[in-house]
């Protein structure tokens, strides 16, 4: 198999600047908006996302509206407008300058999985829609991934482990890559095997602990059947779409595939569609290595209700043309100390350098869980702790095809296909980082969170350094003791949108563009003075019909820096900025515009959520866990209908109007974690 090598500038965060105009010049006088193509992203299960590329519209009042049905329905169901995005600038020397196009870019959410659909978008200006009025409104019919599956048909190979006593099925191999090659085993000759499966094949693999001796020599299978020195197993076998080859447990107990402190436990840089279920990987630095940038990666990789333990990395790609995993039900647990919270950095966290034993800063024994780059992946229903980052996009810099010296660029169509964009992140518990939960650095467009939980981020669970351009959804998550700080909004993020997220701790955004809160619940956790800090290079950024609980006594309590209207953007300095602070709520609503039907909340919402304190030297390293708390709110609360109808996320709602926070009043909640 031949793999194409990607050749572009290295690349990789500050500010944002203009909109692809040189700052101090005026806007070119085109408000009427012209349609050009629009592009379908990678389906994944549930989300369905969609860029259109347009001419014109200056004065960014042009909107795109979406609806969509299942083929064969006769009625339309509206879903959220697309969002518009006008060339955001993202720049930080020699590592990324990035200007998007000019286009609208949206998803339609929580759609069934395999379902064919018809979307519809239709273009609309005040100004005029320019070109043949039939361009003005598209519909595609696009289908939705289904959960890959093991295909019947294929071969069978067993594998046992070398203590199983009782009868083998036939036929039946001493390791995973005797069944899988021709050849196995150690010595001189480990790399002559070929690949034995085909697509649709599966390699069943038997109760028991394979630890294969790797620091051996010698072809004597009994001791190794991996890779001499290494002990890796190489996977370079193609499935497919349909036909997975698949190595997954036999049911008949637990398998664990232990690495022995060894660097790679299974590489799968060379085969696609690869699949693995109920297996447990243990003790390795990375579990399974799908892809290195610039060089080689894998498409279509699963795994399934496994288990990683004591690993450094869980799943890691960050190959550009890596696309489509899906990543589900499944158990992360890292080697940091799960005991206690603790941060990498700053004086905050330096003060407990010494008490029963801690370092500062703490010593990185578990990197990320699952950290991925390309587009379609989906990560879903899993629990992870004890790791410095839990599930990341790789924070890669200009995508392919761009410039990070030359620009602002954005990469020519051809690369659009190697792009971060169209990545599901949804129902899954996180806990204990010395970071962040969630990086989604790097990513584009179309990146949805969804019913997330995140519990004891050191520093900001929700990190968006950079996102260039989105949209990017933060929709119904749950925050809670975040003593850094929930938001990172920083080095150019561009096109994020908070939606119905209960958020117990502050939010700030330090240098932002096109960023949007509706619906949220923030309650302060005295981890900055200010509940609500946002610095936006854009007059268009906008916060409404949220709850907050300012901390008692904060001389500033909402902070909004932006460039004063009509300006579109500002060029980035905070000279072009008015800096505005505000002591309560009303003030600042009166003097900003922002938050015009925003309340205020205090703990007393919830059914159970202790109030938390960050600076709070005696509790602030203590862990907490989401199963022992209730964040449903309490019938006669506050943020009870006051929210604001979002189409696809807050449909069904109870009462007068959608209530505030990740959970409406009488409806049950998401399941958080592995499914079984």
């Amino acid at each position: 198999m031949i793999r194409r090598t990607l050749r572009v500038a290295c690349v990789g965060v500050v500010l944002i600047a203009g909109a692809g105009v040189a700052p101090g010049t005026a806007a070119p006088a085109d408000f009427s908006v012209r349609p050009g193509e629009l592009i379908v992203d990678h389906p994944t299960l549930i989300n369905l996302g969609f860029e259109w590329l347009i001419d014109g519209d200056a004065n960014r009042n042009a909107s795109v509206a979406v609806t969509f049905r299942k083929v064969g329905d006769s009625a339309w169901t509206t879903a959220l407008p697309l969002m518009r995005v006008q060339g955001e600038r993202i720049a930080q020397p020699n590592v990324w300058n990035l200007v998007p196009p000019n286009m609208f870019a949206g998803s339609v959410l929580d759609l069934e999985p395999g379902t064919a659909y018809e979307a519809r978008f239709v273009l609309t200006d005040p100004d005029g829609v320019t070109g043949p009025a039939a361009d003005a409104t598209k519909v595609v019919t696009v289908r939705t991934r289904p959960e890959p599956m093991p295909a019947a048909g294929g071969k069978v190979y067993h594998v046992y482990p070398l203590s199983w006593t009782g009868p083998k099925e036939q036929p039946n191999f001493e390791g995973i890559m005797c069944a899988y090659n021709y050849h196995c085993g150690a010595g001189d000759a480990s790399p002559a095997g070929r690949p034995r499966v085909r697509p649709g094949d599966t390699v069943l693999v038997h109760a028991g602990v394979y630890a294969w001796h790797y620091e051996f020599y010698g072809n004597d299978r009994r001791v190794n059947t991996t890779t001499t020195y290494e002990g890796t197993h190489y996977l370079t076998a193609d499935g497919t779409a349909e036909k997975p080859i698949v190595i997954r447990g036999a049911g008949d107990g637990e398998v664990v595939l232990d690495g022995r402190g060894n660097f790679n436990l299974f590489n799968t840089k060379a085969a696609d569609y690869n699949y693995f279920e109920d297996i447990t990987f243990r003790n390795t630095g990375i579990a399974i290595w799908a892809g290195t940038q610039f060089i080689a990666g894998s498409k279509g990789l699963t795994v399934k209700h496994c288990r990683f333990e004591q690993v450094g990395l869980g799943v890691f790609t960050n190959y550009s043309g890596s696309s489509d995993f899906y990543i589900a039900d499944s158990t992360f647990l890292g080697k940091n100390d799960s005991q206690k919270l603790i941060g990498w950095n700053g004086d905050f966290w330096r003060q407990f350098a010494g008490i029963e034993g801690q370092t500062f800063p703490p010593v990185m024994a578990s990197y990320t869980a699952i950290r991925l780059y390309g587009p379609g992946h989906v990560v879903a229903f899993n629990y992870i702790a004890d790791f410095h980052d839990g599930i990341d996009i790789e924070t890669y810099g200009n995508p392919d095809g761009s410039s990070a010296v030359e620009g602002p660029d954005y990469p020519p169509r051809e690369y659009w296909d190697l792009r971060p964009v169209a990545i599901d992140f949804y129902n899954n518990y996180l806990t204990n980082f010395h970071d962040n939960a969630f990086e989604i650095d790097g990513g584009l467009h179309n990146i949805r969170v969804m019913r997330n939980v995140m519990m004891n981020s050191a520093s900001h669970p929700m990190c968006n350094q950079p996102v260039g351009g989105g949209p990017a959804y933060w929709i119904r998550n749950v925050v809670y003791h975040a003593p850094g700080g929930s938001s990172r909004l920083t080095s150019g993020s561009a096109g994020v949108v908070f939606y119905n997220n209960t958020i117990v701790t502050e939010t700030a955004a330090g240098s932002a563009a096109n960023v949007h809160w509706r619906n949220n619940l923030m309650l302060g956790e005295n981890a900055a003075p200010a509940i609500f800090n946002v610095t936006t290079n854009t007059a268009y950024s906008s916060s409404d019909y949220n709850g907050f609980r300012p901390n008692p006594g904060a001389a500033s309590s909402f902070v909004w820096n932006s460039p004063a209207p009509p300006t579109l953007v500002g060029d980035g300095t905070r000279e072009s900025l008015q800096l505005r602070q505000f002591p309560t709520l009303a003030a600042y609503s009166t003097a900003t515009g922002q938050d015009q039907h925003s309340v205020s909340v205090d703990y007393d919402i919830f059914v159970n959520v202790p109030k938390l304190d960050a600076k709070d030297l005696r509790t602030v390293q203590r862990l907490h866990d989401f199963r022992t708390l209730d964040f449903r709110l309490k019938p006669q609360a506050s943020a009870i209908d006051k929210g604001l109808a979002l189409p696809g996320i807050t449909d069904g709602f109870t009462g007068r109007a959608p209530d505030l926070g990740a959970f409406e009043l009488g409806q049950p909640l998401p399941t958080y974690g592995p499914r079984r």
